[in-house]
């Protein structure tokens, strides 16, 4: 029984995991939408979701006092759970937050898309609310 114990392991060590994660939440934020398998798109749904809600307080917050210079904490901890990516950085704080400013949450949906043809796995594709991609 699985009681008290939160999270997915996936079938990975902890490192993979933490690495799977980051990379699944790079790909989302910089393309806005990503095929993965509806377990993965789970897994990341929280912690993209996190990121978007990190920075859109951190704006606030800095929009609250009048110093810009708030939000540099917000953005050292998306910063940190995003590899130090500043390009990703910057669209996320940029792009993403002012986009979700007035949305309480939900910056995410997921549609099944079905089995994948070799090994049955649930397929899913994830994409950012409201996002107008660039295909």
């Amino acid at each position: 029984m699985r009681h008290r114990h939160h999270g997915k392991k996936l079938n990975r060590s902890g490192s993979h995991r933490k690495a799977l994660r980051m990379n699944l939440a790079t790909e989302l934020l910089t393309h806005g939408r990503i095929h993965t398998t509806f377990h993965k798109a789970k897994f990341v749904q929280g912690h993209a979701e996190r990121l978007i809600t990190i920075a859109k307080r951190g704006l606030a917050k800095a929009d609250e006092r009048g110093d810009q210079m708030v939000a540099v904490h917000a953005r050292r901890q998306v910063a940190r759970r995003l590899n130090n990516n500043r390009v990703l950085v910057g669209k996320v704080f940029d792009d993403l937050a002012p986009l979700y400013a007035d949305r309480p949450g939900g910056y995410t949906r997921i549609f099944k898309l079905g089995p994948r043809k070799g090994d049955n796995a649930e397929m899913a594709l994830i994409e950012l609310v409201d996002y107008e991609l660039d295909d």
